[in-house]
């Protein structure tokens, strides 16, 4: 993996690849290359960033068709002979790959008496393929797709061959969608990658074979030409723009409020204390519920985690949280009666799709939580929500965690309402919290210049530890992964009563402790943990509740005021529930700042990548 442009039209291609790679440099890569097509192909690739490949590139060229990539090293380290494309020895095939063959190595070794290969990585075999099966007289579509029957793995591949008008194309759990432009065709990783060139897309299914050439798209189906359904976006191509910030991340944590709202959009009715998710669960099935399962990796787990404290609450149903790549259906457990509800941002999460995949073998029905339409786990899922985010682009997810909590936060109360195990005075409350988040979080976002200055103050600190209860352990997990992904700090998140079983052998006078004191995370359990540290020589950075009179979680032990325990006070709206997502909006700005003082790449962080497509 990572990123993949490819264009056939009436334009000058190197342009639209050069900047179709800028655009993908989000999703975090160690090397670019493109291949552009024609009598013979042009082929400029090297390790590093796209502004080290757009340095060696030609100033112009008549090319009218080509494929680039970003790669993000899985077989052999970023050198320039393992950055994408990969030709054969003729130098007439080119191939750009996501994903990961499995059976290279039996490949390359049949392969090797009568090719030379110049990489270490497991892409390199496919034109290989390509060109035995040219030589032994196949067209070009039918010697790709000779190629293609022969690997095992995961893969999204585009090919371009020396004197053929067409790129060709097909996916195997890695995701590709085609762009329908007015003067060409597109064809990429994600839409970010051609998004400025136009908003009508196919997306390419498992086993479909794609041929773009100057008519447009050709579409494969189990061997029978199918014609493509063509969706139009909702978003523009400036929502993937800066805006004017300096890092998308920054610009995405001020979009939440926004993000939010969107999530929140016509899904509840505060008089009948209900909401609708567009889900269609039947009554009945929701009332026979023994069990629901979220799968989830990441910040997607996280937020898995928040929902599942409010899941057994609301909805009186046993609920529990697995690692995506850990999980298995097991244990008994009647698969008619259970639930699996994947939480993945992007749609294409391998360990995700996995994970559902096993759940569905098991006979168990799932739901889709997710930001992509037309995603891979969209089309696998029984059902889908849609958490109406709008396109991330940093790397470190933000507003995407803030818009699933909320989603899973409804689905709760609709799973409640039905179930009946609900109260409507139960589920007035969780609304109003819900409804409430967007105005919170712009408070938050508002304080951003005390943040900064509270980053500056710590920014040289020996490590971070994040603590919190309830509801906000998630959250104290979620805000040291931010920090450790963009900053390269050592962060940790505990629950705040583990401290003393351990970690508080760790602490001392360089070691912040963020301390989550908010309602739904039992705050003043969690001061006695505040204490611990303090008397350790520990400063405290507490996100507490801004009750107003000293009462609820605004109040620590005898009734003091929380702001006298911490060393740094930040003042979290009383909301309810959800506060502990509200607080976690300051974490987000503390791991910005800390990162941007260090002047790390905070959009592209090293060996991340955005959309995770390898297991």
């Amino acid at each position: 993996m990572c990123g993949i442009i490819g264009y056939v039209g009436g334009r000058p291609a190197l342009p639209i690849l050069s900047t179709g790679l800028a655009n993908l440099e989000y999703r975090g890569y160690d090397s670019a290359g493109v291949a552009l097509s024609g009598e013979a192909l042009a082929v400029y690739k090297t390790s590093g960033e796209v502004s080290a490949l757009q340095s060696i590139l030609p100033e112009s060229t008549d090319h009218r068709a080509g494929i680039g990539h970003t790669r993000w090293s899985t077989h052999g380290p970023p050198t320039d002979e393992n950055a994408h494309p990969h030709t054969d020895c003729t130098g007439r095939v080119a191939v750009v790959h996501n994903g990961i063959i499995e059976n290279y190595d039996a490949l390359r070794a049949e392969l090797s008496d009568e090719h030379a290969f110049t990489s270490e990585t497991d892409t390199e075999v496919v034109p290989h393929l390509i060109e035995d099966a040219l030589d032994a007289g196949a067209d070009p579509r039918a010697a790709v797709e000779e190629a293609v029957e022969r690997l095992e793995g995961t893969y999204a591949l585009v090919v371009t061959i020396a004197g053929v008008d067409e790129l060709y194309a097909t996916r195997q759990d890695s995701p590709l969608v085609v762009g329908h432009g007015e003067d060409g065709t597109f064809i990429g990783s994600d839409v970010t990658a051609f998004l400025e060139h136009t908003r009508d897309v196919t997306y390419v299914q498992d086993g479909d074979f794609a041929v773009i050439d100057d008519d447009g798209l050709a579409l494969y189906r189990d061997d029978e030409r199918v014609e493509p359904t063509v969706e139009r976006l909702e978003y523009e191509a400036d929502a993937a723009e800066k805006s004017g910030y300096d890092h998308y991340m920054l610009k995405e944590i001020h979009e939440q409020p926004r993000a939010l709202r969107q999530t929140i959009s016509g899904r509840i009715d505060p008089d009948a204390g209900s909401v609708d998710v567009e889900v269609d669960l039947p009554p009945e099935y929701i009332a026979s519920i023994e069990e629901i399962q979220i799968v989830a990796c990441g910040t997607s787990n996280y937020a898995g985690r928040y929902a599942a404290e409010l899941l057994e609450s609301t909805v009186d149903v046993r609920t529990t949280v697995e690692v995506a790549s850990e999980y298995e259906f097991d244990g008994g457990r009647d698969p008619w009666r259970t639930l699996v509800v994947a939480v993945t941002q992007s749609g294409e999460t391998a360990d995700t799709l996995s994970a559902i995949r096993r759940a569905k073998r098991a006979g168990a029905r799932t739901l889709a939580v997710t930001n992509t339409l037309g995603s891979t786990i969209v089309r696998e899922t029984d059902d889908s929500v849609f958490i109406r985010a709008g396109p991330e682009i940093g790397v470190a997810a933000t507003k995407t965690f803030a818009s699933q909590v909320a989603t899973l936060t409804l689905l709760a109360v609709h799973i409640g309402r039905e179930r009946g195990t609900l109260p409507y005075g139960r589920a007035q409350e969780l609304l109003d919290s819900v409804r409430q988040l967007p105005n919170a979080v712009q408070s938050v976002l508002d304080a951003e210049d005390r943040v900064r200055e509270v980053a500056r103050e710590y920014v040289d600190s020996d490590a971070f530890f994040f603590i919190g209860r309830q509801l906000g352990y998630p959250v104290s997990l979620e805000g040291a992964l931010k920090l450790k992904e963009i900053s390269y700090d050592h962060a940790e998140g505990f629950a705040a009563g583990e401290l003393k079983h351990g970690p508080l052998a760790l602490v001392t006078e360089e070691t912040p402790v963020l301390a989550l004191l908010t309602d739904g995370s039992r705050p003043k359990e969690t001061l006695n943990n505040v204490k611990e540290v303090q008397a350790r020589g520990a400063p405290v950075i507490g996100a507490r509740t801004d009750a107003g009179d000293g009462s609820s979680a605004g109040a620590g032990p005898g009734g003091a005021d929380a702001s006298s325990y911490v060393d740094v006070d930040l003042p979290v709206p009383a909301i309810g529930d959800l506060e502990p997502l509200v607080a976690n909006v300051y974490w987000q700005l503390f791991a910005y700042h800390v990162a941007n003082e260090k002047g790390r790449p905070i959009d592209r962080p090293r060996n991340l990548a955005k959309s995770v497509t390898v297991e």
